[in-house]
């Protein structure tokens, strides 16, 4: 059973940055994607990146293509989310999620953490 354990989230103000962080407890083979998603009250779970842990190939959302980078490291089983030029509208909890494919659809991920909340005020 792989663990996912996000860190890194906290209150921020408008324009400022952000480094999530999501540790694996083990890397199984059906764990060939992780992805970042959040959910803000009220709303829907979103999908926010995602990166392959093989070969690096990462997708974005559009709403925060520009701003966030997904990066990995692989010897720490680890994925990160750098959170650049933040906006009120990115106060969400944010998830890691371990799946085979980096795909967009939240039910597709088989594997959650708790999430960590970042607030970002105006």
């Amino acid at each position: 059973q792989v663990q996912l354990v996000e860190s890194g989230g906290g209150l921020v103000q408008a324009g400022g940055s952000l480094t999530l962080s999501c540790a694996a407890s083990r890397r199984t083979f059906s764990s060939a994607a992780m992805g970042w998603f959040r959910q803000a009250p009220g709303k829907e779970r979103e999908f926010v990146a995602a990166i392959m842990w093989s070969g690096g190939s990462t997708y974005y959302a559009n709403s925060v293509k520009g701003r966030f980078t997904i990066s990995k490291d692989n010897a720490k089983n680890t994925v990160y989310l750098q959170m650049n030029s933040l906006k009120p509208e990115d106060t969400a909890l944010y998830y890691c999620a371990a799946g085979q494919r980096m795909v967009v659809g939240p039910s597709l991920y088989d594997h959650w953490g708790q999430g960590t909340q970042v607030t970002v005020s105006s």
